[in-house]
């Protein structure tokens, strides 16, 4: 897994954007200044669309006055669903939606979680990192079915 002090891998990921999902080197999108990155189970799932995105579009002014460049959003979903997720969720601008459609990339965090047995196959697990020119300063991962370390208001409080 994925520590801090560790920098973040590179690969290919579809981002979501106004002119529709392009293809996004993840060491360009998370490598420079400082970033959030949070991660969820699935888009529109219940915690996720009540509480996890919405508060970190909600903090989005608060997470760039400490200084915070860009604020992104994972899930192991395609590009399609990630971009009708952020129009549900009304996000802008606020937060970047990544798709990581084959889990690629969580995985190569060592934060993948097998929801096979609820019919969701290989997902993220919940968790927020800090990266600051693509080393990870910042790790919170939730325990199964938790909710506190990775929302908006303790990443927050960790910077």
């Amino acid at each position: 897994m994925i520590k801090t002090g560790d920098k973040i891998p590179s690969m290919k990921l579809m981002v979501v954007t106004a002119d529709g999902p392009r293809e996004a080197d993840t060491a360009e999108l998370l490598g420079h200044g400082k970033v959030v990155l949070f991660a969820v189970p699935g888009a529109f799932t219940p915690t996720c669309s009540a509480k996890h995105l919405p508060g970190f579009v909600k903090h989005a002014a608060d997470f760039r006055a400490k200084g915070v460049g860009r604020i992104v959003c994972l899930a192991v979903n395609d590009a399609y669903v990630m971009a009708a997720w952020g129009r549900d969720q009304k996000v802008g601008d606020a937060v970047v939606m990544l798709a990581d459609g084959a889990a690629s990339f969580t995985r190569a965090l060592g934060l993948e979680l097998d929801l096979a047995a609820r019919g969701m196959g290989v997902r993220s697990q919940r968790f927020a990192l800090v990266l600051e020119d693509g080393v990870v300063t910042h790790l919170a991962v939730e325990e199964p079915g938790g909710f506190d370390v990775s929302r908006a208001e303790a990443v927050l409080e960790a910077l």
